[in-house]
């Protein structure tokens, strides 16, 4: 039976929500429960699990609202308790923080009058409005939120462009400022090669192998996903290479990009060729075979880093793409066994996987999205459980495991697989110990498949810094001694996989041409030039959680204590936008 819980004007971020549907759901005879706020989109995910009810449909979009599903009324009780208990233990954290926290933006500016950048990580229906004021109080925007229009998007970046800031987003789940991490991010030493990331586990995997190869990262912006598609035309891209180029911190500029569109990416490649500083670029899907003047072109996220640090240390590049050591022998495999199961958190990791395999499938780089399946033939299959499918309602796969452990025991259940690749991403924000959370559903899965005579190799990649809040070198340590085959990097997992069942990536040796440069116009705003200069000031809007990095870096801070306004009422909202 269906029991609901209002919790009227009681707002918490959508990540708290998550995490505190995870404790409930561990009650005895509790069949079902989710913990949401009661926005419309959100009762939608309500419908779509069986939970409706008629108190959810008059609830607000300011209401928290809980729905249990319990043959025992009793449970009730104690779900609304430990709720409760949750709710007043972050109050308690709450008392004991460092910087303000505020309500309004007008205090926020108040409180921080100097501040340049707002980190905006509200619920995506609310998120363009946030970015609209954030612009209009001329603060640059790093926005972490996703679902936003396409339409959005454009008019918001367009808009900055013209005021001379800079707007990082949607969906940028990572960035560096000044060696301050933002959103989910390593902690990278500072250094003298600077990112532009239109790709979010992207900037990750390569800033943690350069911290890894003892060099570090001067600004890592970030651009949000679809930058480089037709519809926006790379605006924050450009600008974020024009930054770096003015950026004196800064010595190598290296480019992440998922799959472009064809028109822009050229548009992006004539601005590099203009800049004076040298210049490492992968766009993921591209099998390049040659670098041309000051640009380098990589295949890999590895390959991208490595070459970055070369260029910084004045190093000759190598040609052969800077593959590592895959090699694994004394796989005893049944005829059966033919197939590798990718199962991962971070989607530009994801796509990486699928171009690998589809190079060696010779299918070229098939790269497709289809519920999160990337590539998916011949009984492989390479998943992004970060995707949308499986997030509605749920924490990232990064915070919690529950998802992909489920995929790792049913892979696992599967007489084709041979090989499990899994990739586990450290940093602020990420779950504390992913290692120590999935190793029961791995150990069981090998275990499984041994009681039906076969042998399930699992290899990993740890993408992370021995700085980072997790222990690197304990990851390492504890799936290396469950049986896990852990390497350096995504691209040696990935080629490690394809070797145990007797394929590999067709490598093709890069000659360097001489190019010619462009003329384009490499100026930047003031705003922008302040950005990259000097130390960012922060309005954090949205998670609070995203304010622990920036304190531990001695940034100053603000907190907005988000909550959506006239109840999350679209036509009020309107009507109270207009009247300001």
């Amino acid at each position: 039976m269906l029991y609901t819980i209002i919790k009227k004007n009681s707002y918490q971020d959508s990540i708290n929500l998550m995490l505190l549907t995870n404790e409930v759901s561990t009650i005895e005879g509790v069949n079902k429960v989710q913990v949401m706020m009661a926005t419309p989109s959100n009762k939608d995910l309500f419908k779509d699990a069986g939970l409706y009810t008629e108190e959810l449909e008059a609830a607000e979009s300011s209401d928290m609202a809980i729905v249990v599903d319990t043959d025992n009324e009793d449970k009730v009780n104690e779900v609304d308790e430990k709720t409760e208990q949750y709710l007043k233990d972050q109050s308690i954290s709450s008392a004991a923080e460092s910087f303000q926290t505020v309500r309004t933006w007008n205090k926020a500016l108040d409180a921080l009058p100097n501040a340049n950048v707002a980190l905006i990580s509200v619920p995506g229906e609310y998120a363009a409005e946030e970015g609209e004021k954030a612009l209009d109080n001329n603060l640059h925007v790093f926005m972490f939120s996703d679902n936003v229009a396409m339409e959005d998007e454009a008019r918001l970046k367009q808009k900055a462009s013209e005021k001379g800031l800079l707007f990082m987003g949607p969906d940028c789940g990572t960035g560096i400022l000044d060696g301050v991490p933002m959103a989910f991010a390593n902690v990278v030493n500072k250094g003298r090669i600077g990112i532009v990331g239109a790709s979010g586990t992207g900037i990750q995997e390569v800033s943690a192998i350069i911290d890894r190869l003892g060099e570090g990262v001067s600004h890592a912006i970030g651009t949000g996903g679809r930058d480089l598609k037709d519809a926006i035309g790379a605006i924050t891209m450009m600008q974020g290479i024009k930054a770096l180029e003015n950026n004196p911190q800064t010595d190598v500029i290296a480019i992440i990009s998922k799959p472009p569109a064809k028109e822009v990416r050229d548009q992006v490649v004539e601005l590099l060729h203009s800049v004076s500083k040298p210049v490492v670029a992968i766009f993921l899907g591209e099998k390049p075979e040659k670098h041309e003047g000051n640009v380098y072109h990589a295949y890999t996220l590895a390959e991208t880093a490595h070459i970055a640090v070369d260029l910084l240390r004045g190093n000759e590049i190598r040609k052969d793409n800077y593959v590592g050591d895959f090699k694994h022998e004394g796989v005893s495999l049944k005829e059966s066994q033919k197939a590798i199961h990718g199962l991962y958190s971070g989607g530009t990791l994801a796509s990486e996987a699928a171009v690998l395999l589809s190079d060696a499938l010779g299918l070229g780089s098939e790269i497709t999205n289809e519920e999160g399946y990337v590539f998916r033939k011949d009984g492989h299959v390479v998943v992004d459980l970060g995707d949308d499918k499986y997030t509605q309602g749920k924490p990232h796969p990064m915070i919690d495991p529950e998802t992909r452990a489920k995929f790792i025991t049913e892979a696992a259940k599967d007489e084709k697989t041979a090989v499990i690749v899994l990739d586990f991403v450290l940093g602020y924000g990420s779950h504390n110990d992913m290692a120590s959370a999935l190793l029961p559903a791995i150990t069981d899965g090998i275990a499984h498949a041994k009681s039906e005579g076969r042998e399930l190799s699992v290899v990993a990649s740890v993408c992370g810094t021995k700085n980072d809040p997790q222990d690197y070198q304990g990851h390492i340590t504890r799936l290396k001694d469950a049986g896990v085959i852990v390497k350096d990097n995504n691209d040696e997992a990935v080629r490690t996989a394809l070797d145990i069942i007797g394929l590999a990536v067709n490598d093709v040796e890069k000659e360097h041409v001489e190019a010619d440069k462009t003329n384009e116009d490499l100026t930047i705003s003031e705003n922008i030039a302040e950005l990259v200069n000097d130390r960012p000031r922060i309005i954090n809007i949205g998670l609070k959680s995203f304010t622990d990095a920036i304190v531990a870096n001695n940034v100053p801070v603000v907190q907005y204590d988000w909550r959506p306004i006239a109840g999350g009422d679209a036509r009020m909202r309107k009507i109270l936008s207009l009247l300001k």
